[in-house]
């Protein structure tokens, strides 16, 4: 089992036989997604909820974390090439999306397999600067105003320092992470996409998704979403409709009980 999942594969899967991995925004973790099982198997999606657990934070905290994208996405494409070698989605919030997206891509440039679909929220076109979210080096004050700003704290969360005295080495080191790391692809990812933007989003806006489509090879839709940049936090249960009335699309046929 790789170290990325703490998923451990059952001898069957029935009904969820397309994998759904779900990256983590910055300062996020695989726990952002512990709901999300039980609510698309009410919906009937037909996925199994892969959560991806980055190094250095929550079970992997004590693990050196990324801060050169290229470095992580060897490490990922690597680690998660079996699993991946099976149906599979990919998803992204975020800092998630450009995760989910570099990782479609690299394994595209190597001729391996690809998602059958790659769904991305509230992350800017690649070819567009990384959205400015604050300074990776700002005083803790700066950075934790921006971040309750954007929805990433609940305002009942600062009352304990201890909470954030964790929180700020890891969003520090994904908005490096994120830094630098516009491409200049040309050539178009050869996986359908399906893009979320959240329509009073301030950091990143309803257009700069819409240029998603100049790397869409199959074809790139695109819904808007009310909320801010955290709509699926705020409104998850609309997201999960949404999210599941795509993953119907892509399930493969139901195993047998």
């Amino acid at each position: 089992m790789t170290r990325y999942l703490s998923w451990k594969r059952p001898d069957h899967e029935p009904g969820h036989a397309t994998r759904l991995f779900c990256f983590p925004y910055a300062g996020g973790g695989a726990s952002a997604y512990r709901r999300w099982q039980r609510g698309l198997d009410a919906l009937d999606a037909g996925v199994r909820v892969m959560p991806v657990q980055l190094p250095g934070r929550e079970g992997r905290i004590n693990e050196p974390r990324f801060t050169d994208l290229d470095a992580l996405i060897d490490d990922l494409d690597a680690q998660l090439d079996d699993e991946l070698g099976e149906p599979h989605i990919l998803y992204g919030h975020s800092m998630g999306a450009l995760i989910a997206y570099s990782l479609a891509r690299r394994r595209q440039q190597r001729g391996a397999a690809l998602p059958r679909a790659l769904v991305l929220s509230a992350y800017r076109a690649p070819h567009l600067p990384a959205p400015p979210i604050a300074d990776p080096d700002a005083a803790d004050e700066e950075l934790v105003a921006a971040l309750v700003e954007l929805g990433g704290i609940p305002q009942a969360l600062l009352d304990h320092p201890e909470f954030l005295s964790v929180l700020l080495p890891v969003a520090r080191d994904d908005l490096r992470l994120c830094i630098g790391s516009v491409a200049a692809h040309t050539e178009p990812l050869q996986v359908p996409l399906h893009v979320f933007a959240g329509r009073g989003d301030r950091l990143v806006t309803v257009p700069e998704m819409l240029s998603w489509r100049r790397h869409a090879g199959r074809g790139c839709e695109v819904r808007t979403m009310s909320g801010g940049h955290f709509f699926v936090k705020s409104d998850e249960d609309t997201f999960l409709r949404e999210l599941a009335s795509l993953t119907r699309r892509y399930a493969t046929e139901r195993v047998a009980v």
